[in-house]
């Protein structure tokens, strides 16, 4: 024995784990043979053996050495088929083991350890398997890793997705799609298609597409189409397969028991949602500002919030959550008013319920009733997302029909039939798609439901309810429904029983398949089984045919009784689906093997008689042949044999016609009798056949056989067949025979079953090309039945044929006309439908062709052209096309070429508008019904041409609607026409044309029940100005009626009312379909006839009853009048008990919003008329609203007579309907009856006394909505009218405010017609007399009256005169001030009438003119008097109208407005009398109670503003800062009070007051800086706050925030603004914020902030140039100082990286000030200590300025450019301070020089240099002047001779005469001046330096924002100091005194000394009085500087007054010096 042998039989003894892990291989080798034949040996599963063995594999099978790893696991293989599942605890480390070291060995090797792996699963241990498999595809070697995607591949196909969970696989497979490996690629595309073979194709697309490339994608696409179905498992688990031999034991004892196969046939259903991992959208949604966007006022924004939300929740499955709140919101965005932003939330909502699941079904109960409800809308796009969501929530299961029986119920009795009907067929989709469970459980509350709703009026609603009985019957059966059907009558239970009946024959017609034909039967792999190795990429196509199961329901389990709904298409599909494609290619077979097959199925002597040579030995064979063959009786499995032999024996060739008739006879009889006839047999005889149709002999039997053929297997085949035969056979005969039996076949079968584009090109190529006149007859006769199926659209694929040919085959259409529907096949195809391809016979059953292509983006963009030659070679190429396609086209691509040729119906070119109509016409008729999808409308487009005034286009219109009613129904247009009828832009030629139209096409049909939605608009237009078109509409209306149903018309009557009723009640007569009713309610009819036949006995104004053009008999209208009458009667009797008015739902806050506020008046449009009769149905008693809306004027006066006896009792009713009863009233004004006219104006002054005494005053909508119209129709034609007209206006301005009616009474004066405007002047008078006080700021419009003066009309000129002698008697001589520019004529006219108004006042002794207001203005005035005594006084002291009209206005009038809002308690009944009491009320009253304190204030702020020369103005610049001080405090109130909901009144008015403050330049000025700074705060943080456009108005509000702010720039104190505005630009202190409405940060709001305080410095900057002489440049540059200081140098450098905003802008200032003063502006540093260490930050700034600017030549170039040191530059160098201050002299002079050379500014220049000669009397001014001229240098002598006498006379710049004229004279032609700031003179413009709209204001509050030029005089007055401690509040008061020291430097010298003992000597200073000082100096100083104002339309003027010149334009180191004496300044 060798040594190795020994060693091997010692090793036997060694455990078996020595063994198997010994050093020598062999050793190892046998062990493993061993273990694997122990393992085979043991067939107990529970062996403890099997226990011992299993830890040992792990290591064997990681063996180095190959052949011995092969053989483990071989021993492992043995070991996994004898143990059972307890061995899977082994599995994990085995199996990882395996991954690591066998995937990569030889192929034998890797084909076991699949095998093991395999084995594994049978095993239970998939868990371990597939972690195994994790890793094997993370291998870095490409080799290993395609075995293991092969295991799950193999294994996911044996043993199914139930085994083997597909979730898994989906996760590993991504990783591998990008693999760089092509068979690692190719094998994860074969287990992606076995997975869509387990869980189907679109779950597997929508989880795995995304993550791959678009080149798998593509190459998968392709592959998917091999696969089809779902598959079932070919192997099972252990535990299963220990079950079967129990079952199969049993079924021997009992009998046949279910196995396991057939509970398993059916696939398990997979749900995708259990696929894919729970996504969290709730995080991602907080993130992405949801919350904001859906509060948003833009649509868009919400829109794309609410996306977003759909964005995220269309991930297929959602993680629950607390979605509460995203509900609430999305309820909310359901009803939003943009229908985009209701589309984006209902969609979200179904994402969100598909994604949820059950997780939903609390939000889903919540939501559904808002659902339901939205079910109203008609849009398609809101429709559909509704369907679709609410299908998704009972599909995901967040509902089931227990839960939504309530909501069912409510919806199906909601008033719109829409919702109903809708909602059943919902509830129908939800019956079918439920179990049979649920629906027994709930039929008997959902059946009650349906039977109410069969009842219902509406059609579709019934036949939604029939459909949700028949979905119940077909679930439960019919026995629930028995007793319900009982109550039908015959016709509805007739119905219903064939719905359920119809569902029925459905399901039992269509089998349902549980198990498919080419699923392999389950094979178990038994121990002995080989493992068959399954590759992956075998799945590709070409490599291995994918078998795959029938899909019943996609991913739904079969069950039986076929409970699922099964739709009878879906079942036709899936059968199809496992039919394989039937062979109809014959193989060859000879003669031998027909014999062999034939076996004993006939007897042989037949046969071999069959080849005999003699005929009748033939014939008798085939004689028995046909005998035996029709004695079979399983011919079915012959058939294809005996076939091959008849075309064998005797075969086709046979010569004897006998026995070539028996052969077809036989072959006749097989393809009749058999239930499936093969194609292939078809296909052996076809040849054959066809040429014994050409023998005449055979004729006959052959076309019969033909005709059989087509029954068993359907025509379409045998044509496609016999084409090919008859184009290539030489005999002729068998082409014009087989056309001759073509015709037979088509008039027998119809043409559904052919391929028509095939037949017709075979006729157009074949037939009829034929030289054979034969041939072509037939053809000729084959197109002529074609034609009787199809029509004559058939000529359009036949236009290029002959002309000849086409004038025969006309001949032979018109033999077989068209006759469509009517037209039915003699005879019907036998064969399976599944096998044939069937359309619909018919119009669309003629081939159409895809144009897609040809509609280039060139196409496109030509017909977008600029040049009309190109658009219109474009719309013909679009014709061309069209033909090309012979005029049958499919919708692909057509949209975007009709949104194209939309565009070119607006064209300019008309020629081209009329070829589009055309082209658009053939679009439709070539494409038919889908023309409507594909158009977007462009119908209602069409239907705008109408509306042109050529007779043509309309023409051409007309013939596209008739083109289009070709291709669509009727009423798919109807909606579109309804909508145009409505159309204003129509015309009325337009409306008559499409009125013929529809008149024309409904004469034609016999029953349209849509045609009812035209009656509304028919009858509107009987009440066109147009007689053709009432004659038009009539003539439809009759149409219509005739052909809607009865029913339809009855419900319609009930929602029509007024003038529609009684037209429709009158048409209706002649039809009697409606007797009946109106018979019933005449012997209800209560009331005398005599009185309603003699009310309607007469014939109306417009002609109601009258019949065409023939009047009624007189017995015929009485009875039709009191069948009217009691009709109205009884309804009368039946709501008398009812409310006259329903005001509880009325929201007049709603309808005032829709109002559009226009002074002119426009006719009411028909849209608006209706819009008020739908109102005053809602809002009105039936009986009322119905008198009120007749057209018989004499109901309309018994409805207004109903009104007059409510008005006492139902005031408060009437005044919240009071806007509907107005654009009533102007309705009736605008009609031409005056019975009915008089009637209202009777009752107008009534209801305004009404009014009067509800203390009611009209709202700003209610005066738009009436008087435009009242003033326009008050120059009524006849007298009494316009007389009741006159006093009714005059009565509207007396009880309402006269400024809210004069806007409307000026618009009157532009009126067309003469007697309006001369009304209207006259009015005018009116106001100025007895209102004058409240239209005081609108005076101007005078202008109007005065301008009528020049008219030609006598009447017009008579009344403008007299309304200005008026005028003349109450303002006098200041009328000359509003009149305007008039001519020498007009002057002299109104001369002559105020001279005549002077000389009757003096004969009544009434005083001069003017006098009344100069004393009415003394007594305003009179603050301490109370209002008795100034009444008493007063009233003896002027004339009576003007005082009574003053207190009238504003003691009562005004204050009425709002009694309601204002106290009684508060300042006595007539409000404030005074303006202390007024700033008291202001100050201290609620934001209601100050708005009178604010009427009193603006009316005298107008006052004094229209006399600036009295001493009103001065009594009110002293108390201004107070006011604005109030009304600054006031303003947080009242926009806070108005942010709790209330009206935004108060914050209107205290804006407006300020306003009407800072329009005066004196007022403005005399604000305090603190009090400018408290203002500006508030404005700027309220222009800021986001909750303000949210409030009432809020648009207008900030609109006015911003023009005050704007106005507060231009007319403030510069100085204060400048030095407010530095301070500002701090960070404010967080208690100043209003409260944060939103998350934002305090420092983002302060960024805000800061940016608005930098626009008002931007723009006070930019017109420093002009202002700088305005400004006190020491305090600005002071408060610059001070913000630097602040911010210290780290900061800056800090903020200047950081490129800071408030930072830039200081020193932007900063440079602008040292640009315009150049080294000057070193002498403005008096109130900067430029002494401190170190030195201040400013200097260094204004250093480097000088040295840029000197550098950039934008300044003369000084000294101190380069000096850098401040302090003691004298001490130091004292030739530099000698030379600097001569410099800067040398600079003053220069300057004021060139001011001397301007016009405008010579006066202040020689004042200047009169100063500095008084400064410095030592220096020569005249040698500063060498090179000017003489007449220069002596008129600066004179100049300073004058100034020296004006400074003895004590007189200033302001008021001195200029001592010489200067080149132009300075003049004012006018007193009304209005201060303008140079650079912008608008406040509109400025506007927009806040970025903010500049729309004018429209508050109508006394007097308007835009109101712009009021009078202002150049201001002199004096202005006393005051004892103020504010240093701001002492710019004003300086004064420089002369001083006598040489240079600059002295004075610094003196002014430290000064400085140092004021601050020893008075430690109190700042706090200190100013001493009195000299008043004579101050009169210039005032900072009120009015520019020269551009005026439109007049000549450039300037103001008299000069530039004012105060100390401030020289140096400030003198005002230092005085102020260091008084001890004004604290030392810094």
């Amino acid at each position: 024995m060798s040594e190795e042998e020994k060693l091997l039989k010692d090793a036997k003894k060694l455990p078996w784990e020595d063994r198997l892990l010994h050093k020598n291989w062999k050793v190892r080798n046998e062990a493993n043979i061993d273990l694997a034949s122990v393992c085979d040996s043991i067939t107990d599963p529970k062996d403890s053996r099997l226990r011992d063995f299993g830890p040992l594999f792990k290591k064997t099978v990681t063996d180095s050495n190959a052949p011995v790893q092969e053989k483990a696991l071989d021993a492992l293989i043995a070991f996994l088929r004898a143990a059972d599942a307890d061995a899977a605890r082994y599995a994990k480390e085995i199996c990882d083991a395996i991954v690591s070291k066998c995937l990569t060995g030889r192929p034998k090797t890797v084909e076991k350890a699949q095998a093991a792996f395999m084995l594994w699963v049978e095993l239970e241990a998939v868990d371990a398997f597939l972690d195994a498999m994790e890793k094997g595809i993370k291998n870095k070697v490409a080799k290993a890793v395609v075995p293991a995607v092969d295991v799950m591949f193999q294994a996911l196909s044996d043993f199914g997705a139930k085994i083997v969970p597909p979730k898994r696989i989906l996760k590993m497979l991504p990783e591998l799609f990008d693999h760089q490996d092509q068979n690692v690629r190719a094998s994860s595309k074969g287990l992606t298609l076995e997975l869509c073979r387990w869980i189907g194709k679109d779950p597997v697309k929508s989880i795995l597409f995304e993550k791959m490339r678009d080149t798998m994608k593509k190459e998968l696409e392709a592959e998917l189409v091999n696969v089809t179905g779902t598959a079932k498992p070919s192997r099972k688990i252990r535990s299963e397969q220990d079950k079967e031999p129990e079952q199969e034991a049993m079924s021997e004892v009992v009998g046949p028991v279910p196995t396991a196969e057939s509970s398993t046939d059916a696939p398990p259903e997979i749900d995708e949602y259990e696929l894919v991992d729970p996504v969290d959208i709730l995080t991602p949604l907080e993130k992405s500002g949801f919350w904001d966007g859906v509060k948003a006022t833009k649509w868009s924004e919400r829109k794309d919030a609410v996306a977003e939300l759909t964005k995220f929740a269309s991930t297929k499955r959602i993680a629950p959550g607390d979605f509460t709140e995203v509900c609430r919101t999305l309820k909310k965005l359901i009803t939003d008013v943009n229908i985009a932003v209701a589309v984006e939330a209902i969609q979200a909502i179904g994402n969100l319920a598909s994604g949820l699941r059950l997780h939903f079904s609390g939000s889903s109960r919540f939501l559904l009733p808002v659902l339901l409800e939205k079910l109203k809308e008609k849009k398609p796009t809101l429709m559909e997302s509704l369907t679709q969501t609410l299908q998704a929530m009972h599909r995901a299961g967040c509902l089931n029909l227990v839960d939504i029986v309530e909501d069912v119920r409510t919806a199906t009795k909601n008033k719109v039939p829409l919702v109903r009907s809708l909602t059943l067929n919902w509830v129908t989709f939800c019956t079918e798609t439920s179990n049979k469970a649920v629906v027994l459980k709930v039929h008997k509350d959902y059946v009650p439901i349906f039977m109410e709703c069969l009842n219902d009026m509406t059609p579709e609603v019934r036949d939604a309810a029939f459909s949700a009985l028949a979905a119940i019957a077909k679930l439960v059966g019919m026995r629930p429904l028995e007793r319900s059907l009982e109550k039908l009558d015959d016709v509805r239970r007739k119905k219903l029983s064939e719905m359920i009946m119809g569902h029925e024959v459905g399901m039992s017609a269509v089998p349902v398949q549980t198990s498919g034909g080419s699923v392999p039967s389950l094979e178990l792999q038994a121990s002995e089984g080989a493992f068959v190795r399954k590759s992956a990429a075998s799945m590709l196509t070409g490599k291995r045919p994918v078998q795959a199961a029938p899909v019943i329901k996609k991913g739904g389990s079969i069950k039986s009784g076929a409970n699922k709904k099964s739709d009878g298409t879906g079942q036709l599909k899936s059968s199809k689906t496992i039919e394989a494609p039937e062979d109809v290619e014959p193989a060859e077979m000879g003669l031998e093997e027909i014999e062999r097959r034939l076996g004993s199925l006939l007897q042989l002597e037949i046969i071999s008689q069959l080849k005999s040579t003699i005929w009748k030995e033939r014939l008798e064979a085939i004689s028995l042949l046909k005998q035996q063959v029709e004695g079979l009786q399983e011919l079915d499995q012959s058939v294809e044999i005996l076939i091959r032999l008849l075309c064998a024996l005797p075969g086709w060739s046979e010569k004897n016609v006998q026995v070539q008739q028996q052969v077809i006879e036989v072959i006749t009889y097989i393809a009749s009798t058999v239930t499936k006839f093969p194609k292939k047999c078809v296909v052996l005889c076809l040849l054959g056949i066809s040429e014994r149709v050409a023998d005449i002999k055979t004729r006959a039997h052959a076309m019969k056989c033909l005709t059989t053929f087509c029954e068993a297997v359907g025509p379409g085949f045998i044509f496609e067949r016999i084409y090919k035969i008859m184009k290539e056979h030489k005999n002729p005969k068998v082409l014009s025979e087989g056309i001759v039996w073509m015709v037979s076949a088509v008039e027998d079968f119809g043409v559904s079953h052919l391929k028509l584009k095939d037949l017709i090109d075979f006729c157009k190529e074949t037939g009829l090309q034929s030289s054979a006149a034969a041939t072509r007859n037939a053809t000729i006769k084959l197109l002529g039945v074609v034609h009787k199926f199809v029509g004559p659209d058939i000529k359009g694929f036949l236009a290029d044929v002959k002309p000849a040919l086409l004038s025969a085959l006309d001949t032979e259409y018109e033999k077989n006309p068209f006759e469509g529907a009517s037209a039915v096949p003699k005879k019907t195809v036998r064969a399976s439908e599944s096998n044939l391809s069937v359309t619909v016979g018919g119009l669309d059953s003629l081939p159409r062709e895809d144009i897609s292509g040809k509609i280039t983006p060139t196409l496109l963009k030509s017909l977008e052209s600029p040049d009309w030659k190109v658009r219109l070679e474009s719309i013909e190429a679009v014709t061309k096309i069209l033909e090309e396609a012979n005029k049958r086209i499919q919708p692909t691509g057509t949209v975007e070429l009709f949104g194209a040729l939309r565009g070119r119906l607006s064209d300019s070119n008309k020629n081209l508008v009329m070829a589009t109509l055309t082209t658009i016409g053939s679009v439709a008729t070539a494409m038919g019904p889908a023309v409507e999808k594909s158009s977007k409308g462009i119908l209602s487009d069409v239907l705008k041409c109408l509306g042109d005034n050529k007779k043509h286009m309309r023409e051409c219109t007309l013939n596209a609607l008739d083109s289009w009613l070709g291709a669509v129904h009727l009423d798919k247009m109807v909606p579109c026409i309804t909508l145009a009828l409505t159309d204003t832009k129509l015309g009325a030629e337009g409306r008559k044309d499409l009125f013929d139209w529809l008149s024309k096409q409904l004469a034609g049909v016999s029953d349209f029940s849509d045609a009812v939605y035209l009656l509304k608009p028919a009858c509107s237009a009987m009440t066109d100005k147009s007689s053709d078109v009432r004659k038009a509409a009539e003539t439809c209306i009759n149409e219509i009626l005739r052909v809607s149903g009865q029913e339809t018309i009855e419900k319609i009557l009930k929602d029509m009312h007024g003038p529609a009723l009684a037209l429709v009640v009158e048409r209706l007569k002649p039809y009697g379909a409606f007797q009946e009713s109106f018979e019933s309610a005449k012997v209800m009819s209560v009331g005398p006839t005599s009185k309603s036949s003699s009310r309607v006995g007469k014939s109306t104004s417009n002609g109601v009853m009258k019949h065409g053009n023939r009047t009624m008999p007189s017995r015929a209208i009485v009875t039709k009048g009191s069948k009217t009458e009691s009709v109205t009667s009884v309804q009368d009797i039946a709501v008398q008990s009812h409310a006259l008015f329903y005001v509880k739902d009325s929201n007049k806050e709603d309808r005032e919003r829709m109002v559009v506020r226009r002074f002119k008046f426009e006719e009411p449009r028909l849209e608006q008329i209706q819009d008020l009769e739908n109102d005053m149905m809602r809002y009105l008693r039936e009986d009322l609203h119905r008198r009120l809306l007749s057209t018989d004027f004499k109901k309309q006066v018994e409805g207004l007579e109903m009104l007059q006896k409510a008005l006492p009792s139902l005031a408060k009713e009437i005044i919240e309907v009071l806007d509907v009863l107005l654009r009533w009233f102007v309705l009736q004004f605008c009609k031409s009856n005056t019975t009915c006219l008089l009637k209202v104006l009777e009752f107008l002054p009534e209801l305004f006394d009404t009014l009067k005494d509800e203390a009611y005053s009209l709202t700003e909508s209610e005066a738009a909505i009436f008087l435009p119209c009242l003033i326009e129709k008050s120059g009524h034609n006849i007298e009494k009218v316009r007389e009741k007209m006159r006093e009714l206006t005059k009565q509207i301005v007396t009880i309402c405010s006269a400024s809210k009616s004069f806007p409307y009474i000026l618009e009157g004066l532009r009126s067309k017609n003469n007697r309006t405007r001369i009304e209207c002047v006259d009015l005018v008078g009116f106001i100025i007399d007895h209102h004058g006080a409240e239209i005081s700021g609108q005076l101007k419009s005078l202008q109007i009256v005065a301008s009528l003066t020049a008219e030609r009309d006598g009447e017009i000129r008579k009344a403008a005169l007299n309304t200005l002698a008026l005028g003349y008697k109450i303002l006098g001589e200041d009328i000359w001030r509003y009149v305007g520019k008039l001519t020498d004529a007009q002057k002299s006219m109104l001369d002559d009438r105020f001279k005549w108004k002077v000389r009757e006042m003096e004969k009544k002794k009434e005083g001069r003119p003017g006098e009344a207001r100069a004393a009415l203005r003394r007594s305003v005035r009179e603050n301490s008097s109370d209002v008795a005594e100034q009444s008493g006084e007063v009233s003896r002291s002027v004339s009576g109208p003007i005082y009574s009209s003053y207190r009238k206005n504003y003691g009562h009038s005004e204050l009425q407005m709002d009694r309601q809002l204002v106290p009684q308690s508060l300042a006595g009944v007539n409000g404030p009398t005074d303006w202390n009491e007024a700033l008291d009320i202001i100050s201290f009253g609620s934001p209601e109670q100050s708005v009178e304190g604010m009427k009193v204030v603006c009316h005298e702020l107008a006052q004094a503003t229209s006399d600036p020369d009295g001493s009103a103005m001065d009594e009110l610049v002293k108390d201004s800062d107070r006011l604005v001080s109030c009304l600054a405090n006031k303003v947080a109130k009242t926009f806070d009070f108005s942010l709790t909901g209330a009206s935004s009144r108060s914050c209107k008015y205290v804006l407006n007051t300020l306003m009407q403050t800072f329009q005066n330049k004196r007022l403005a000025h005399a604000v305090k800086e603190s009090t400018l700074d408290s203002l500006i705060t508030e404005l700027l943080l309220w222009l800021l706050d986001e909750r303000v456009p949210h409030m009432d108005d809020g648009s207008q509000l900030l609109k006015a925030l911003n023009v005050l702010m704007l106005k507060i720039l231009d007319n403030a104190d510069r100085t204060s603004s400048f030095v407010v505005l530095i301070n500002l630009l701090r960070p404010l202190d967080p208690s100043r914020w209003p409260s944060l409405a939103s998350n934002e940060s305090f420092a983002s709001r302060n960024q805000k902030f800061s940016d608005l305080v930098v626009k008002c410095l931007i723009k006070l900057t930019k017109v420093l140039q002009s202002t700088i002489y305005e400004v006190d440049l020491d305090r600005i540059l002071q408060s610059i100082h001070l913000y630097l200081q602040d911010l210290g140098m780290e900061e800056i450098r800090r903020r200047a990286g950081a490129d800071d905003k408030p930072l830039r802008m200081v020193k932007t200032v900063l440079h602008e000030l040292v640009k315009l003063r150049g080294a000057a502006i070193k002498g403005h540093l008096s109130m900067v200590p430029i002494d401190m260490k170190p030195q201040p930050i400013i200097l260094a700034y204004i250093d480097l300025n000088l040295e840029t600017l000197a550098a950039a030549r934008m300044l003369t170039s000084s000294g101190p450019g380069g000096q850098t040191h401040w302090g003691d530059s004298v001490a130091n160098n004292p030739s530099s301070g000698t030379h600097s201050a001569d410099a800067q002299l040398k600079q003053e002079l220069a300057a004021i020089f060139k001011k001397i050379g301007d016009k405008q500014t010579c006066t202040i220049g020689l004042y200047e240099l009169y100063r500095i000669t008084q400064l410095y009397p030592k220096v020569d001014i005249f040698s500063q002047l060498q090179n000017a001229s003489e007449a220069f240098r002596t008129y600066i002598r004179d100049g300073l001779a004058q100034m020296e006498k004006n400074a003895a006379a004590g007189r200033t710049p302001a008021s001195l005469p200029m001592p010489t004229p200067p080149p132009v004279a300075l003049t004012i032609s006018s007193p009304d001046f209005t201060p303008l700031s140079p650079v912008h003179t608008n406040a509109l413009n400025d506007a927009k330096s806040l970025n903010v709209k500049s729309d004018p204001t429209n508050f109508n509050l006394p007097p308007s924002y835009s109101e712009d030029s009021r009078a202002i005089n150049a201001l002199t007055s004096s202005r006393g100091f005051t004892s103020e401690n504010s240093l701001g509040d002492q710019r004003n008061e300086r004064f420089i005194t002369g001083v006598t020291s040489g240079t600059l430097d002295a004075i610094r010298e003196r002014m430290r000394s000064m400085q140092l003992a004021a601050a020893a000597g008075n430690p109190d200073a700042g706090s200190r009085p100013l001493m009195s000082m000299n008043d004579s100096l101050n009169h210039g100083f005032s900072s009120q500087i009015p520019h020269a104002s551009d005026r439109s339309g007049a000549e450039n003027t300037v103001q008299s007054g000069v530039l004012p010149m105060d100390e401030k334009a020289l140096s400030g180191l003198q005002a230092r010096m005085e102020r260091l004496k008084s001890g004004a300044i604290e030392h810094l």
